[in-house]
């Protein structure tokens, strides 16, 4: 008795905690998945029970063959519903790192050897997504990301109702995934000033001109309307205008202390808008935050880097 109450914990524990998070593909097996009748199982359940109660009642031999040649159309259902699991192997496919209050993306990919049908992917309490898999299939599922820093999902459930829906087949999969969720930008319009790319000491400050793009001001009457940042108008009801200059070469430095006045996550929002700004004006630019300088540059790969120390900015190295 002991022996059977030290196996069935553990197995109890693993039902409701999971496995952990897994580095590798997962496997889908035996002991991976669980089985269950459905609400409209249980209700076919009850009705052959009651037919066969019926057929012992008034001896008849026809309800005899109908009740278990629908017991046994059930019995081959488990088995089909469980083999629609079995044997398909799940991988992390990589994740879209998004802004907070947006979503970040979560992908999985599936392969089986033979066709798997009506699968239903779901994290938590979220809407299930249904896919089916022909030999391999990516399947991406959002999740909410409140706030920045770094975003792990936990595990997903892969469940089926195949063929019959009598029965319900489910696994869970959890992989070490996390994104990164970058500061939400600010709605506000600030003005960030552009640097030559001269020493420190004798940069030249830009002058106004017409050929780069050097940050939005605050809008004045007697502002050209082809200068005024309308985008910016439509998101946040803040009139801007945009700034230009003719210094060749100029490099834009995004500095923490140049925001003094806000608090921590109001700087790291406006930072995330004016590295928007400045990715989208081609700009060089740099980024300087309290124990990272990151030296100027332009591009995706340098975009996403400034955001990313934005986003992680204060943060557990492992948080």
């Amino acid at each position: 008795m002991a022996t059977l109450a030290a196996r069935l914990f553990p197995m109890l524990a693993q039902l409701v905690r999971g496995r952990g998070s897994e580095s590798g593909p997962i496997v889908l097996d035996r002991r991976r998945i669980y089985i269950l009748p459905t609400r409209l199982g249980v209700i076919f359940a009850l009705f052959v029970t009651a037919m066969l109660v019926g057929s012992i009642n008034y001896g008849l031999s026809l309800g005899y063959i109908l009740t278990f040649m629908l017991g046994g159309v059930a019995v081959v259902g488990i088995l089909h519903t469980y083999k629609n699991l079995r044997g398909l192997a799940v991988a992390d496919a990589g994740v879209s790192s998004a802004f907070a209050g947006e979503d970040a993306a979560f992908h999985l990919a599936f392969e089986a050897a033979d066709p798997r049908f009506a699968l239903n992917l779901c994290w938590r309490d979220g809407a299930p997504l249904p896919f089916d898999v022909a030999t391999a299939q990516r399947i991406s599922v959002r999740v909410p990301a409140p706030q920045r820093g770094r975003l792990s999902p936990g595990r997903f459930t892969l469940s089926s109702v195949y063929p019959l829906g009598l029965f319900r087949a489910w696994s869970y999969l959890e992989f070490g995934q996390a994104a990164i969720v970058y500061p939400r930008p600010s709605e506000t319009t600030l003005e960030f000033a552009a640097e030559g790319e001269a020493g420190a000491a004798d940069r030249p400050s830009a002058r106004d001109g017409s050929e780069d793009f050097a940050g939005l001001r605050a809008w004045q009457p007697g502002d050209s309307p082809r200068q005024v940042a309308w985008k910016v108008a439509a998101r946040s009801d803040v009139l801007a205008t945009k700034r230009f200059s003719d210094v060749e070469g100029s490099t834009v430095m995004l500095d923490w202390d140049s925001l003094a006045g806000l608090d921590t996550e109001a700087r790291l929002s406006q930072l995330a808008r004016w590295v928007l700004d400045a990715e989208q004006a081609n700009l060089n630019y740099g980024l300087r935050i309290p124990g990272i300088e990151l030296a100027a540059g332009s591009g995706t790969p340098h975009r996403q880097h400034c955001l990313e120390a934005l986003a992680l900015f204060g943060l557990p190295a492992h948080g």
